[in-house]
């Protein structure tokens, strides 16, 4: 077979392999049922997580310059902290010892709390050799890794001191473990996912269809694998199978308010089958539960 006709064979392939993927036969085997939303004066609120024990839900509230605490049953505001010295918050994470991680984007840190229930008492930043953090992910080998929106890549921090750095990125954003430790990355300027390994080495990439990412922003992931993530400027959220298989996209693709609609929608957090989203664009955070057909 000449190069050429290779070449079209496995573009063909491919046309042939997003368009099964995206087929009714795979977005039949789960939906989604909105719960409810917040009413909390939140502005901008990006990226979400919940605290080691399930108790409270930590909003990186951008606008506010804080970290919001919400009740992840009833979407009520708690309390927050940070607003006297933060300035562009995206993101928060927990290591193991229960210290917060959160993205100061703005002052081109990470600060780090010590958390007492939802209270945080700030004790210590990392920063050099990035700028304007939107992701940051507390993995259990020890190591903080921070993606520099930017500078355009990702760092691996391990006592203080950058031990691994991936570079070319555009606009990266979370990060979050997949199981068994490697990395899945939203490269936001690049429309793109990347798996990577813990050394920060690029295992595979999403990108183009079936997903048609449009500045993919935050995400996590269940425990087989499978994938949520924002598609922000899309005003949509997609859920990807452990395989690579786009199993649902919730949101029109239009901006909107109410019941399967979004403005782009930012953060994503995953208790159980329930998925906390950040409707950025309405000021919100929004529950839904994933139910999985027969």
């Amino acid at each position: 077979m000449t190069t050429k006709r290779h070449n079209v064979f496995l573009r063909l392939a491919t046309i042939l392999l997003a368009a099964y993927c995206a087929s009714p036969a795979w977005a039949a085997t789960i939906e989604a049922e909105f719960l409810g939303a917040s009413t909390a004066a939140l502005k901008n609120p990006h990226d979400l997580k919940l605290s080691p024990d399930g108790r409270f839900l930590f909003v990186s509230d951008v606008g506010n310059n804080r970290i919001a605490v919400l009740n992840p049953k009833t979407l009520e505001f708690i309390s927050a902290f940070g607003a006297d010295h933060q300035s562009g918050t995206h993101d928060i994470d927990f290591d193991a010892k229960g210290r917060a991680y959160v993205a100061d984007t703005h002052n081109n840190r990470v600060t780090i709390y010590e958390m007492a229930g939802a209270d945080g008492k700030l004790i210590g930043q990392l920063d050099g050799g990035m700028r304007g953090p939107e992701g940051v992910l507390a993995h259990p080998n020890g190591r903080i890794y921070v993606a520099g929106a930017w500078s355009g890549n990702v760092v691996a921090y391990k006592d203080g001191a950058i031990v691994a750095e991936l570079k070319d990125l555009s606009s990266p954003h979370d990060l979050e473990r997949a199981p068994g430790g490697d990395i899945w990355l939203a490269d936001a300027g690049n429309d793109r996912m990347l798996l990577l390994t813990p050394d920060l080495k690029i295992k595979r990439e999403l990108k183009g269809p079936p997903y048609d990412f449009n500045g993919v922003r935050y995400q996590d992931v269940l425990p087989d694998g499978t994938l949520i993530v924002a598609d922000k400027n899309n005003h949509q959220v997609k859920v990807i199978g452990p395989n690579g298989a786009l199993l649902l996209t919730l949101g029109t693709g239009r901006r909107g308010k109410g019941p399967g609609v979004f403005t782009t929608p930012e953060g994503i957090e995953i208790m159980g089958n329930l998925v906390y989203i950040s409707d950025s664009g309405n000021d919100r955070v929004v529950t839904y539960r994933l139910i999985k057909k027969p």
